[in-house]
């Protein structure tokens, strides 16, 4: 597979809608967490992060003109022990409750589906950052658009290799209905810098109209300590 270029990758996609990016620092000694959201719409645009304890959470910007909070507010990352949960949607809760319960990443994910947002039935993508780095990332879609199945893909990436990491979105780009991801995630070059670089690099290559919230986490694998970045379009 070949290593390609995460900022060219996000220029070259209007709407890529909500995306993960895990890897590993080039330096070797921190495991790297991305994850963005955009939006078509003035709900989903009305939309920024806020940092919590252990994570962030999705919040109207303005409330009055929050029309329907379902499918668009929820905690995207959320730490559980020394494991990071990052997702799209409020699976992160059930991740987070299914760890706590003893189950496996993959467990807890066989209890939910695609989003129910007919016609698009958006794909529910993923991930876990594990202490040492390795990682694993998840997409839940449906059956080339038929609600009738769903089918559930898990790529595991033990020993993440300096510099690379592996890039997943909800959709292959602007349409209508929307195009769901398809094939495994992107294999991505992570550049030199903190936290701080790599979301300017991303928040810049994201699409003007379109992007709405960045989230950028660097946890440094020797000390369980992080360095995190957001960006919003609001506020």
């Amino acid at each position: 597979m070949n290593t390609l270029d995460l900022a060219a990758l996000l220029r070259g996609n209007p709407y890529p809608g909500r995306g993960i990016v895990l890897g590993r620092s080039p330096d070797g000694e921190k495991a790297v967490i991305a994850y963005f959201i955009m939006g078509r719409s003035e709900n989903s645009r009305n939309r920024v992060f806020v940092e919590t304890p252990d994570g962030i959470r999705t919040q109207a910007f303005d409330p009055s003109k929050m029309t329907d909070p379902s499918l668009i507010i929820y905690a995207p990352v959320r730490v559980f022990g020394s494991a990071t949960v990052v997702t799209n949607g409020d699976q992160t809760d059930t991740i987070r409750e299914g760890l706590a319960a003893g189950q496996s990443f993959a467990e807890a994910l066989r209890r939910r589906t695609f989003e129910p947002d007919k016609p698009n039935y958006t794909p529910r993508i993923s991930g876990l950052v594990d202490k040492d780095g390795g990682y694993t990332l998840s997409i839940l879609k449906s059956a080339d658009g038929d609600p009738a199945s769903c089918r559930r893909y898990f790529f595991e990436y033990g020993d993440p290799l300096a510099g690379q990491g592996h890039y997943i979105h909800t959709y292959m780009g602007d349409g209508d209905p929307l195009p769901s991801f398809e094939g495994e995630p992107e294999q991505v070059s992570i550049p030199c810098g903190g936290a701080g670089q790599l979301a300017e690099l991303m928040w810049e290559s994201l699409n003007e109209e379109n992007k709405v919230s960045l989230f950028v986490r660097y946890i440094d694998l020797a000390t369980g300590t992080w360095e995190s970045v957001i960006k919003n379009k609001h506020g």
